[in-house]
């Protein structure tokens, strides 16, 4: 079985803009509601408001048999950093915000996490000449600069994403996340990808993976799907099926084994329920992955004739002999 994780938010009460979904749960609750569905073993925890102590929390997860499979600082709920909390022109501002990153490496390092995971959404912007792009660039490099050179055992990955909460962000792609990273020259720094992100943002998600696989960076796994227009966090495979088996395919040849953590919200389907399709999914098609032959698949890539390709993916991964 593979590691699967869970952003703990979505096991309990989720709203859009006209309806709650599922009741509140508190954090032991929500331990208990994971701890029994089937294939998973490791959370995502948002720090600062899911998580606080990490003496206590250490204990909800022991309690639980539960592993974490990363700490997710917010640094974007509080009023100061509703127009960027990494990039506000106040100083004051991206004080906090790297505040709130480096103590949220103090929290993994006394939880016993191995990362943190960082999505700056609220850095963005909306309009024509809002922004010296220049000036936001060096804000990021310099914040996250100073985040990430904090406690460097613990390291810290950035999650890119095209937009939400803003109409752009700043860092919204993998190669751009990459150029970030180069440019702050910061040691114990990864990306987060997330295969909806990549497939809303136009990108093609195993060859992001790739572009990241092949780089000097870590990099970890969220895992849903979209219709590529909008984030709806749906579970795998439902929109993009053969994508998400090329991208499972690269992440096996690569050799990934952390988590596979969802950033998936169930809405208006049972939590255990939609869960488990991730689980089992993802757990079937790496098991497929092991018996076709990898080594023609990868001869084939290297030729030009995709019929011949397209058979093989016929025979072997739709079966359709």
């Amino acid at each position: 079985m593979l590691k699967m994780a869970i952003i703990t938010g979505f096991l309990s009460q989720t709203k859009d803009r006209f309806h709650e979904y599922n009741r509140p749960l508190n954090l032991d609750q929500k331990f208990e509601l994971l701890s029994g569905i089937d294939g998973y073993d490791g959370v995502e925890i948002v720090y600062p408001y899911e998580v606080k102590d990490p003496v206590q929390t250490r204990k909800i997860l022991d309690k639980h048999g539960l592993s974490i499979a990363a700490v997710n600082v917010n640094v974007k709920a509080e009023p100061e950093f509703r127009n960027g909390g990494l990039t506000s022109h106040n100083r004051a501002v991206r004080a906090k915000a790297v505040r709130f990153i480096k103590e949220a490496k103090d929290f993994a390092a006394a939880v016993g996490a191995d990362k943190v995971t960082c999505c700056p959404l609220g850095d963005g912007y909306e309009f024509a000449f809002q922004y010296d792009y220049a000036q936001a660039w060096r804000y990021l490099v310099e914040s996250f600069g100073e985040a990430g050179g904090y406690k460097t055992e613990v390291p810290l990955f950035i999650e890119y994403k095209p937009s939400e909460t803003r109409g752009r962000c700043f860092v919204d792609t993998a190669s751009k996340t990459l150029c970030l990273l180069n440019d702050m020259q910061c040691r114990g720094m990864g990306v987060t990808l997330d295969f909806g992100h990549s497939m809303y943002g136009n990108e093609n998600p195993a060859e992001a993976l790739v572009l990241l696989a092949e780089s000097r960076y870590r990099y970890y796994i969220h895992i849903n799907d979209n219709d590529g227009k909008w984030d709806w966090d749906y579970f795998c495979g439902t929109k993009h099926f053969l994508e998400y088996v090329e991208f499972l395919f690269y992440l096996k040849q690569y050799g990934y084994q952390d988590y596979f953590t969802s950033d998936t919200s169930p809405t208006r389907w049972d939590i255990k329920g939609t869960f488990e399709a991730n689980s089992r999914m993802t757990n079937r098609i790496w098991a497929l992955l092991d018996k076709i032959d990898s080594n023609e698949l990868k001869g084939l890539l290297s030729q030009d004739d995709y019929l011949k390709t397209w058979r093989f993916i016929e025979n072997n991964i739709f079966a359709l002999k």
